[in-house]
């Protein structure tokens, strides 16, 4: 757990949370870590790009953006998804990279095999930069891919990936590209075969475990890493993995092993939605910015 100073209204508070909050008086050289995002963009700002830079600040980092796609929604769904040209998407990374200092990658709603090769063109010419490769979201519309863009996932930015975080719903649709389909427990299995793929961190959501509890669970090369429950929240929420997604690309920013990060990331995602939001008349959205609120008296 850390403890930072955050400066507010002219008074010195001791926040207790999971971030790394710079005071900038204090701090005047040091920058943030930065986070370059790739996703669809909400209007919302539940899911996507606008849900990523929340929590990338929510963690301390500063947030970059490329837009993939553009949608149409309020807090009750997305009614539509407009791609963006990939070549607008590779415009949009390069003039970036070549700017600033990027400490992770985020990967989130691709859309598209030519948008799947753009992008992992460029993350290739960036080995050393973690990658958190978050595909799919159940608040998009058609989330039913096709064979061709799970097979182009699979074989150009699966193997690029420091962690690839999946459901175990969307573990099994994308194993259904080397595997018949099973009413068996393939979870071990299909786990090994993606990290023999050159994933480094497989993390999948919503593994077996008490009904009462989420339970989530972290593999590597040698098997399972962590296994960890959470008590649910009563909901409906949207944008809880998202914020998990990109709480943990913050944490890889900020120079913590995968493991720690996902653990971290886990508690970010846990408190925001205990202080989660109903912004509209549809689901609740995750509060990132729950720990700066000024507690009631």
């Amino acid at each position: 757990m850390f403890v930072y100073v955050v400066v507010a209204h002219g008074t010195a508070l001791q926040v207790k949370c999971k971030v790394t909050y710079l005071n900038p008086v204090a701090v005047q050289n040091q920058t943030s870590p930065l986070v370059l995002t790739f996703g669809v963009t909400d209007p919302v700002g539940a899911i996507g790009i606008q849900a990523d830079l929340a929590s990338f600040s929510g963690m301390g980092c500063h947030g970059l953006s490329v837009v993939t796609a553009l949608s149409i929604g309020d807090t009750t769904g997305i009614e539509d998804v407009q791609l963006i040209d990939s070549e607008w998407v590779a415009d949009q990374a390069r003039v970036l990279l070549e700017d600033m200092p990027v400490a992770a990658f985020k990967v989130g709603f691709l859309g598209s095999i030519e948008t799947i090769a753009a992008i992992a063109e460029i993350v290739s010419d960036y080995p050393d930069i973690p990658l958190v490769l978050d595909p799919f979201s159940t608040a998009l519309p058609d989330q039913d891919l096709d064979e061709e863009i799970l097979m182009a996932l699979r074989e150009l930015l699966v193997p690029q990936a420091t962690i690839l975080m999946l459901s175990l719903d969307e573990l099994s649709q994308l194993a259904e590209t080397w595997r018949d389909p099973s009413a068996e427990n393939m979870l071990e299995a299909d786990a090994i075969h993606i990290i023999e793929m050159g994933c480094e961190f497989l993390f999948v959501t919503g593994t077996p475990g008490d009904a009462q509890d989420v339970t989530n669970t972290l593999f590597n090369a040698d098997g399972v890493v962590r296994n960890d429950s959470w008590t649910r929240q009563s909901g409906p929420f949207v944008g809880a993995g998202n914020t998990l997604s990109a709480s943990i690309a913050a944490m890889l920013a900020n120079g913590l092993d995968v493991p720690e990060a996902v653990l971290e990331a886990e508690e970010f995602t846990l408190a925001a939605l205990t202080n989660a939001q109903r912004l509209g008349m549809g689901k609740l959205i995750p509060d990132r910015y729950f720990w700066a609120r000024e507690p009631e008296l």
